[in-house]
């Protein structure tokens, strides 16, 4: 059972059930076990961060259709209150905080300014926020849940990383029942007419698996762009570091899931712990 909290947007929130509650659980359970097998320890990052952090990614330039941004109520005079679901902009002082679209941005604030090892894994879950044109429950919300697996090192490593995790996700969707279509795509974290995004044409650096047309997991190589951009260096190297990631889109994941089992999350959750046990042998 979900509850839906309703929006401008109609059904942009959920409020996930108890079943639904755990057979997410368990299945974040299964990705941190692979992390934790590639050597990755957690960090825990807030789900808004400064619009300056952001700004440093281009978020606002490549993204600003996904962006929500946020700053507090001016109570200099009386309170203000909100008309039909809104307050008016009179009423909020200058927004300084954004909210994420993805979680592996707070990776790469974790190591700014630091030297790390050429084969540094770390993992993140953290709540992402869409303004989408559209929301389609658990398909497609404004504020979802993100498991990642992050990379930073060397590039040898962030592909290393990536091909491992390929094979991961792909075999646990075998082992699920799950018919994964793997389909290369673009996020334009390098400037449109740059030198970077030629080469991003000519070498895709993003690949997403797809149920359905719905894309549950993608693999992601940035070089070093997020290095540069956070002064991450490589220890005894200092060159520039580069970086890649894992994600999970994890409310995805029960959609696909609880279609496939026809609604019964018992049985979505049995398969999963299963297929999880496998893949750990």
């Amino acid at each position: 059972m979900t509850a839906t909290i309703s929006t401008a947007r109609g059904g942009a929130l959920t409020i996930l059930g108890p079943d639904q509650t755990d057979l997410l659980r368990d299945l974040d359970r299964a990705i941190t076990g692979w992390a934790a097998g590639a050597g990755a320890r957690e960090i825990m990052a807030p789900p808004v961060y400064p619009l300056s952090d952001l700004e440093k990614f281009d978020v606002y330039e490549n993204f600003p259709h996904l962006q929500f941004v946020g700053g507090p109520l001016d109570v200099t005079g009386a309170p203000p209150a909100p008309v039909e679901g809104a307050f008016a902009s009179r009423d909020v002082d200058p927004p300084f905080l954004g909210l994420p679209h993805s979680s592996c941005y707070g990776a790469y604030l974790f190591f700014e300014k630091q030297a790390v090892a050429p084969d540094t894994t770390i993992t993140l879950i953290n709540r992402c926020f869409r303004n989408e044109a559209k929301y389609e429950g658990l398909r497609r919300l404004l504020s979802f849940q993100m498991r990642e697996i992050v990379a930073v090192g060397t590039f040898e490593h962030t592909q290393d990383v990536n091909a491992r995790f390929t094979d991961r996700i792909e075999r646990f969707a075998k082992d699920l029942g799950l018919v994964l279509d793997k389909k290369a795509a673009t996020d334009p974290f390098f400037e449109r007419d740059g030198g970077r995004a030629l080469l991003q044409r000519l070498s895709p650096v993003k690949h997403e698996f797809q149920v359905d047309g719905l894309a549950i997991a993608s693999v992601n190589t940035h070089r070093n762009f997020f290095g540069e951009r956070c002064d991450i260096t490589v220890e005894g190297t200092g060159d520039h570091a580069f970086t890649g990631c894992v994600a999970f889109g994890l409310e995805r994941w029960l959609a696909v899931l609880s279609d496939l089992y026809g609604g019964d999350l018992q049985r979505a959750r049995a398969a999963v712990n299963a297929a999880a046990d496998a893949a750990a042998t």
